[in-house]
């Protein structure tokens, strides 16, 4: 009797193994196919290039005084507005002694020689007026006495406004007083008062006392990457997308391309200008950092497809895409597309496909090593 159950252990042994073995293989054959399925649909694309740069005035300058001395006043504060002549500083003149010796040197020296040019000119209307003279002589001892005479008030002009910081004459009072060349708003002033100052002169760049911008007429000034530039043209819209204000939709157009590449982090870039559309709605600020799509072209409401999905071949005259075979058990078979416009992610489908339609997706292959 116990034989006989030791017998019939075993053949329940290897009915199970046999069972668990066929499931096995069946499951091998049922294995679902792997790759997924992914659906056609519509959508918009937009080709398009990135300049990367900020927001600035059209019209800024800098304030620099043509006397050195000391600041003794500065009305404006940053972001105050001025108008065209407010005055923005006042320079106290600190001259050192040599300047001071030398102006008045230069002012003794034009004396002496207006004296001189004087008496001259004295004898010699005598002389005309007796007949020994010419009038040709007479006029040229009248001329050296006339230039003799301005380069006299010329350099007591100097004199004065090295020590007084002012030039009265002319019937108008002419001051050490820097003024505004335009109006704007001072974006920054780089002195205070008690700073000295050096001048602006034909060899001295002077100190920059301040930064004045017209806000009320703003452009993006930004590089575009050389790949792109030869797809560029002036007019074509653009988009802005400013970091500080990221739910701001901000419009232009482009209106300047740089003839001649520069040079960064070993990479060729094209300098641009766009031109920004009223944005009353918006406060805008200089220097704020912004990217601007500039759209090549654009599409709406057309087939879209990943573009990863679309096999090229005979460097890329044809392409396809792979959809499921006709069974389920079949294996996915190539049908030939046209393409259209792409984005670098999705492209269009001009033929080949219709909305719905089903296109498979591979898993992406394992790397080894």
């Amino acid at each position: 009797m116990i034989k006989v159950v030791k017998i019939l252990l075993v053949f329940v042994l290897l009915a199970a193994i046999g069972v668990g073995g066929y499931a096995f293989v069946q499951d091998q054959r049922t294995d679902k196919p792997s790759y997924t399925l992914v659906e056609v649909t519509r959508g918009d694309i937009t080709e398009k290039a990135v300049a990367v740069g900020q927001i600035q005035p059209r019209l800024k300058f800098d304030i620099k005084s043509k006397i050195s001395g000391i600041v003794r006043n500065s009305p404006v504060k940053v972001g105050d507005k001025v108008e065209a002549g407010d005055p923005v500083f006042e320079i106290s003149p600190d001259p050192t002694p040599g300047e001071l010796l030398e102006a008045e040197r230069q002012v003794d020296s034009a004396q002496s020689a207006y004296n001189r040019a004087n008496a001259d000119m004295e004898r010699s209307q005598e002389l005309m007026d007796k007949g020994l003279e010419s009038k040709d002589t007479h006029d040229t001892k009248h001329e050296t006495y006339e230039l003799a005479r301005i380069e006299l008030n010329s350099a007591k002009n100097r004199l004065q406004l090295i020590q007084e910081g002012r030039i009265s004459g002319r019937g108008q009072k002419m001051e050490s007083v820097i003024r505004s060349p335009a109006a704007g708003i001072m974006l920054e002033r780089l002195v205070n008062p008690g700073d000295s100052v050096v001048p602006l002169t034909g060899y001295m760049e002077g100190t920059k006392l301040a930064t004045i911008a017209d806000m009320s007429d703003l452009i993006f000034k930004g590089t575009v990457d050389e790949i792109d530039v030869g797809k560029l043209q002036p007019g074509l819209p653009v988009r802005l997308k400013v970091g500080a204000l990221p739910d701001a939709t901000i419009t232009g157009h482009l209106t300047r391309i740089a003839p001649q590449a520069i040079e960064k982090d070993n990479a060729k870039l094209f300098e641009v200008e766009i031109e920004l559309d009223s944005h009353d709605d918006v406060l805008l600020r200089a220097g704020y950092s912004a990217n601007a799509d500039l759209v090549i072209r654009e599409k709406q409401n057309i087939l879209l497809i990943p573009e990863r999905l679309v096999i090229f071949e005979e460097e890329a005259a044809k392409s396809f895409v792979e959809i499921p075979g006709e069974v389920p058990e079949a294996e996915p078979r190539k049908v030939p597309v046209q393409t259209g416009l792409s984005d670098g992610l999705n492209i269009e489908v001009t033929s080949g496909l219709k909305e719905g339609d089903k296109i498979v997706q591979r898993p992406p292959r394992e790397i080894e090593g």
